[in-house]
């Protein structure tokens, strides 16, 4: 009797931005000979540390990570491109005998790797631009195209959702077809894994604690110091000051480095910018967990990743799947 193969396992770790996801991931990879995979939109980016709550360099160095640091602040790593790269990087792990962990709150990026996206076509900056300027007119206005393009899709994305708006409009003119057509016509989903996902879930009053705290430890890190000196390479174009205005970094726009960016603009003072970056930590953080919990067979943990009991809970959940 020929004894059938069994996919290698694959950890998803999910879960809201400052719920222990990073001190959980490395608990896990050393016990269990794994490398890890960030799957975060900002993190991927070069020069963006503090604002990012990367893992620190001496975590890094403790064991392989992937996904990190793979671009230049003034480059663009989309869902797809993230995808591309995270999936060889899957494989490498993989045929080195090691266990992969995917890691991160970026549920579009996790999706995209997991679900993958549909072929759409490629991006064109000169319609991109022409768009952004109708947005500038309104949000409405951008939906009232998209609804006579394609209703459907008009009707899953909300009319202040303008990236989604700008690439759903994109697509009908680039492709001459439906965004909803092609969405239909299905994905490339990753296949060679057996999949365990696992997502945190703190009490709320606690993990607004964590945001808070971790706020406050971003800006007394540099946070502020760090956004000059990003300035100074890679400011908005609509950045008021006299300050190099030949490079652009999309995280920029992120959050913390745009209440950072306010503070410089003269629209907050200090105090006023911490407390807005930790309303906007707190908002994302909803956002992640409505986003995850649509996710299926996920495993939950009532708790913080960095929580021994959790740690122990959530190591003997994996290794009955190995």
């Amino acid at each position: 009797m020929v004894a059938r193969l069994v996919d290698p396992l694959l950890i998803i770790l999910a879960g809201p931005t400052a719920s222990g996801k990073t001190s959980l991931s490395l608990h896990l990879a050393e016990r269990l000979n794994g490398e890890i995979i960030s799957c975060d939109s900002v993190a991927v980016y070069r020069e963006f540390e503090i604002g990012t709550a990367k893992p620190s360099r001496e975590e890094r160095a403790r064991l392989p990570h992937h996904m990190i640091d793979i671009a230049a602040p003034d480059e663009e790593v989309t869902a797809g491109e993230y995808a591309r790269q995270a999936r060889a990087s899957l494989n490498e792990i993989r045929n080195r005998g090691k266990l992969p962990i995917v890691v991160g709150g970026t549920g579009l990026y996790l999706r995209a790797l997991i679900n993958g996206l549909f072929a759409g076509p490629e991006r064109s900056q000169e319609l991109r631009a022409k768009l952004r300027s109708k947005a500038n007119m309104g949000g409405e206005e951008l939906h009232r195209v998209l609804s006579r393009l394609d209703p459907e899709a008009a009707a899953k994305i909300h009319a202040n959702d303008t990236p989604k708006l700008i690439r759903a409009i994109e697509v009908c003119l680039l492709a001459g077809e439906r965004m909803s057509e092609m969405w239909q016509r299905g994905r490339d989903p990753l296949t060679g894994f057996r999949i365990l996902r696992i997502g945190l879930d703190p009490l709320r009053s606690d993990l607004y604690k964590r945001i808070n705290w971790r706020c406050v430890r971003m800006f007394e890190r540099g946070l502020v110091e760090e956004t000059r000196e990003l300035l100074k390479r890679y400011r908005p174009p609509d950045f008021d000051t006299e300050m190099d205005s030949r490079l652009v970094a999309k995280a920029l726009g992120s959050l913390g480095y745009r209440q950072a960016v306010a503070l410089f603009r003269g629209e907050l003072t200090l105090p006023e910018c911490i407390d807005a970056a930790q309303q906007g930590h707190r908002n994302y953080a909803k956002r992640q967990m409505t986003w995850f919990r649509r996710e299926p067979e996920v495993q939950w943990s009532a708790g913080s990743g960095d929580d021994e009991e959790v740690q122990r809970e959530i190591l003997s959940w994996v290794n009955k799947h190995l």
